[in-house]
């Protein structure tokens, strides 16, 4: 098939793009390479372009040269929580309006398949096992309201010109190549002081992880083991996560054992962050799909993984 990759040389994308190539698909990627990196994936394997998915008059004159596109993977977003909550402007054009780009490109060269990256912060914060059919959806974030306006928008979209949707919620993922997230970021405090880290909140903030590459494996599957125009799954470890405590605990094992590990009071890393959630991936198991890692064994594969991407173990 020949698939167009939206964020193809970012964290997610560029393992994806591994995967489908094994499969012996054409790939072709945009990304505008805000934390993506061409050092990601292999040019010589797929056609790259580096632009903004909402230049879409650019982005229709290159894909003049890639006739009947199969498939579309929108990965591109703004993955700076925190930066967005700050301006609103930064979720509205890299997380909504990259989505209402991709949809006026499929439309202009009809593709009618969509495989869309969202997120358990279309969720907010819920005391409730989160399952696909759990509302009202009330996010704290603008990464998680741009999302869940991205999914509507897709669906709506389903309504009129595509066939094919499929709606990924991720959980926090970890694994290489890492761009964000906690574990990097505890790893580059350490890179400046050994003797301390200082973790945003009070530790017990607790989340489910899961390996990238367990993650590419299931939107795959997913992708392929479904028939309904509308798809929509929570992908995530088969646990109630663990606590950002554990967490700067085990990367203090390995990076540095005698440093001070200092905690806030609060019970959000930010304004935006969901402190708790439990998630529900039973949707998916009946589809056939399970998780072989524990979302701690996913945070120990990462911890070693991150630290040689970081040049902090040999």
């Amino acid at each position: 098939m020949k698939i167009l990759i939206v964020g193809g040389a970012g964290f997610i994308g560029s393992v994806l793009v591994k995967k489908l190539l094994l499969e012996g698909n054409e790939i072709i990627i945009i990304d505008k390479l805000s934390l993506g990196n061409v050092k990601n994936i292999d040019q010589d394997l797929v056609s790259f372009y580096e632009m903004n998915i909402n230049n879409i008059e650019s982005v229709l004159k290159i894909l003049t040269n890639h006739s009947n596109i199969d498939e579309v993977w929108h990965l591109a977003a703004n993955s700076d929580i925190s930066g967005g909550v700050d301006s609103i402007d930064i979720d509205l054009n890299d997380t909504f309006m990259s989505t209402v780009s991709v949809l006026k490109i499929m439309k202009k060269i009809k593709c009618k398949k969509i495989y869309f990256a969202s997120s358990s912060a279309i969720y907010g914060v819920n005391d409730n096992k989160l399952h696909e059919d759990i509302g009202p959806l009330l996010p704290i974030s603008n990464y998680g309201a741009m999302k869940l306006s991205s999914e509507a928008l897709i669906s709506a979209s389903l309504e009129s010109f595509l066939k094919k949707v499929c709606i990924y919620r991720f959980p926090n993922v970890v694994g290489v190549p890492a761009t964000h997230g906690v574990i990097l970021d505890f790893m580059r405090k350490y890179k400046k002081d050994r003797t301390i880290l200082e973790v945003l909140g009070n530790g017990f903030q607790q989340k489910v992880y899961l390996h990238v590459d367990e993650l590419v494996d299931a939107m795959c599957f997913i992708s392929k083991n479904t028939k309904k125009g509308m798809n929509y799954f929570n992908i995530g470890a088969a646990d109630d996560g663990v606590m950002v405590k554990q967490i700067a605990e085990e990367i203090t094992k390995v990076i540095s054992p005698q440093a001070k590990i200092n905690y806030q009071k609060t019970d959000r890393g930010w304004p935006g962050d969901v402190p708790y959630f439990s998630y529900s991936i039973e949707k998916l198991k009946k589809l056939g799909w399970s998780p072989k890692m524990s979302s701690l064994a996913a945070i120990k594969k990462a911890i070693k993984e991150i630290a040689l991407q970081e040049r902090l173990i040999k």
